[in-house]
């Protein structure tokens, strides 16, 4: 069985973004890993996040990684530090060398992306920054309740204005799974951005930009499906 070690995102999130898929993934009989990064730690930039998730494998093996949205900044410098099986970004954000997560926006061209996914589907503009309608528009209702009654974490600048210091991609195993669905990085934007930046075809799911709450199953069994491809190889 595998070491699945899931990373949330930014957005005040935490571990409890991955409170659907932990069960799926355990009674499957898989050790399963979701950290607390410090995101609400003005002293917390890329490697200390990295430190945390580095900490919480300790002296495992068989390792899947998997990030979520901002976590594509750290998980890579995890990767340089672990020996990792495979990496699977989800609708995440892939950077480059140099290049920080304020910058990552502009560079890839969001803005546009998002205008025109906005416009091709008649969404106004003003809710682009709602989380109801960004994040939770596939949520069933009783997550998204217990989702903002538990708040929202602080959130520190720090990791968002740091360089990315590697000087290329680790050699792992990568795999990118986009949301189909997905109001934030919408999915011809993340298909072009996974094309010029890793060089592959990214697979796709039927979510918004949250599959562990909206469709935890669905998830899990692409993360099996990816693993079982993995130990083919070996």
């Amino acid at each position: 069985m595998a070491t699945y070690v899931l990373v949330h995102g930014a957005g005040g999130s935490d571990s409890w973004y991955w409170h659907r898929v932990v069960p799926e993934l355990r009674a499957l009989g898989h050790d399963v890993v979701a950290p607390d990064l410090p995101i609400d730690d003005v002293t917390a930039g890329l490697a200390e996040f990295a430190d945390v998730v580095v900490g919480a494998i300790g002296p495992r093996t068989d390792v899947i990684l998997v990030a979520q949205s901002m976590a594509g900044f750290s998980a890579p410098l995890v990767c340089e530090r672990v020996p990792v099986d495979l990496l699977v970004l989800v609708a995440a954000m892939i950077p480059v060398q140099g290049e920080s997560a304020s910058e990552w926006w502009a560079h890839t061209r969001w803005e546009q992306a998002v205008r025109e996914d906005e416009e091709r589907t008649r969404r106004s503009p003003e809710d682009r920054y709602d989380p109801l309608h960004a994040f939770f528009h596939d949520v069933p209702p009783d997550v998204v309740a217990e989702a903002m009654a538990r708040g929202v974490r602080g959130e520190s600048a720090t990791p968002f204005e740091q360089p990315w210091p590697l000087a290329a991609w680790p050699d792992v195993p990568t795999r990118f799974l986009l949301c189909r669905n997905d109001r934030f990085f919408p999915a011809e934007f993340q298909r072009r951005v996974v094309r010029e930046r890793l060089g592959i075809t990214p697979d796709e799911l039927d979510s918004g930009h949250t599959p562990a709450l909206s469709h935890p199953k669905e998830l899990v069994a692409r993360l099996e499906a990816y693993r079982a491809e993995v130990e083919g190889t070996r």
